[in-house]
């Protein structure tokens, strides 16, 4: 099956430097006031048959969700996947250092894979997808979890409009995310390439910040990019921090809009390509 296209392959930034622990606690903080919430871990295994007693979970990272997975599919052996050996020896078997497009599995060898928002930290989607087709049974699952491309727009036009501000623009740059990699509904057009039957399963909610911090803070992830792109991060945080406290006192709230959804992807090699 050939690769699509080439820019999948290349990282909008460094991953490395957007998803370290400092930055995903950052985003973490402001979905904790997400209403409503999901619980992903759940919803994932809960796509999955009493057949399916084999599973990877691929790119675990530190298994905060492969610990989620075993407990809530405890007839299943779930074994972790990722690419850092460091990060895997202080996980619990069954583990497996390798890459996701050189699984070192059989052929038909497992009876899903999950990836709870991490296809689009893989450096090749297309070929870690072409790896996830040869290694699932005919009768196999991939189930993904991702954000949509317009998962907290809000987010992105407070930036644009504080970096017009400080910049004198008509329109700030929109900040990269590497999630843009995979977001739901491309990556769902990407997925129907490698399976057959693709249904997705939207998660929208919505986030009322009543103090400016919870939202500085999660911009602070955007500190690499602008860096690496030579914007001003400080004057337009403190800038994006006006603009905030006036919609505050206007509105008693900031308020963004969230999208996310769950992938599940059957009949694999029944795709288009």
């Amino acid at each position: 099956m050939e690769a699509m296209n080439a820019d999948r392959t290349r990282p909008v930034t460094d991953g490395r430097l957007l998803d370290d622990d400092a930055h995903l606690a950052a985003r973490h903080t402001l979905h904790d006031l997400q209403q409503p919430t999901y619980d992903l871990p759940a919803l994932i295994a809960g796509s999955l048959a009493d057949e399916h007693r084999t599973v990877l979970d691929l790119a675990c990272g530190s298994g905060a969700d492969l610990h989620r997975l075993r407990s809530e599919l405890p007839e299943a052996t779930t074994i972790g996947v990722g690419a850092s050996p460091g990060v895997l020896e202080d996980l619990p078997p069954p583990v497996l250092c390798a890459a996701a497009a050189q699984l070192p599995i059989r052929t038909a060898g497992v009876d899903a894979v999950l990836a709870l928002h991490a296809l689009h930290r893989l450096p090749d989607i297309d070929a870690a997808l072409a790896e996830v087709v040869r290694v699932l049974e005919p009768s196999g699952l991939l189930v993904a979890s991702t954000n949509a491309e317009d998962d907290k727009q809000e987010l992105d036009d407070l930036w644009q409009a504080a970096a017009a501000d400080v910049l004198g623009t008509d329109q700030g740059s929109r900040p990269a995310r590497l999630s843009d990699r995979f977001p739901l509904d491309a990556g769902a057009a990407q997925l129907r390439e490698y399976f057959g039957d693709v249904t997705v399963q939207q998660l929208t909610g919505s986030i009322a910040a009543h103090d400016p911090a919870p939202v500085l803070d999660h911009l602070g992830s955007y500190r690499v990019w602008a860096a690496q792109t030579g914007v001003p991060y400080d004057e337009i945080v403190r800038r994006a921090r006006e603009r905030l406290n006036t919609a505050i006192a206007s509105d008693g709230a900031f308020t963004i809009t969230t999208r996310q959804g769950v992938i599940r992807a059957a009949d694999p090699e029944d795709g288009d390509a």
